[in-house]
């Protein structure tokens, strides 16, 4: 794990390095989960897991999050252009990711087509205006505090934690890509045969 960690602080962006921005990526991946089903959950008056996964854990969020900081940062002392820039990157990266995700699975995981000017039903203004929001609370605020929670733990224990969430995340996402691309049968019970040899890898990694 020293070895790992060494060579991650090689790499050097926005004033941090590549380990400090793995660790934010999975955290506000989890962070991102939590915030949107609580809200969907209000909304829909009832328990809602706005995951594509099982697991608390949302990528779009970490991504969205950790390369937002790397692009934003620049204007985290002017709040309008910190707004106006993150509404349209965020808006942007919101319709990239739509576009992908038709291309893998043929659908998209949200809806807007019911929301006031949306386009195609994947963006929308109201959600433009959340993300600048968001973009505003996260790069002047919340962010270094993920950073400030990250460097608590010694690096070898967030390690070996990150490396466990991603094992259980690539099961987890496995198991429902086939699913949502109704791939054979066979195929899908082999994710299931997979899944002990994850866990042994894993072990190994962390020294177990």
């Amino acid at each position: 794990m020293e070895k790992i960690s060494l060579w991650m602080s090689k790499f050097q962006f926005a004033g941090y390095d590549l380990y400090h921005f793995i660790a934010c990526f999975f955290l506000f991946s989890i962070i991102g989960w939590m915030v949107e089903s609580a809200y969907m959950s209000l909304c829909n008056r009832k328990l809602t897991n706005r995951g594509f996964m099982t697991g608390p854990f949302c990528p779009i969020y970490g991504f969205g999050a950790t390369l937002g900081y790397i692009f934003l940062h620049p204007f985290a002392h002017n709040i309008i252009a910190l707004y106006i820039v993150g509404a349209f990157l965020a808006t942007l990266f919101e319709y990239l990711v739509a576009k992908l995700m038709m291309k893998l699975f043929g659908e998209v995981w949200w809806d807007y087509n019911n929301k006031f000017c949306n386009y195609k039903g994947v963006i929308c203004l109201e959600s433009t205006l959340a993300w600048g929001l968001y973009a505003v609370i996260i790069i002047s605020f919340l962010f270094e505090k993920v950073i400030s929670f990250v460097d608590r733990y010694p690096r070898a224990w967030v390690l070996k934690t990150i490396a466990l969430v991603l094992a259980m995340a690539v099961i987890d996402f496995g198991y429902h890509f086939a699913m949502s691309v109704k791939i054979k049968e066979e195929t899908r019970e082999g994710l299931y045969e997979k899944k002990e040899e994850i866990i042994d890898f894993y072990h190994k990694m962390i020294g177990r």
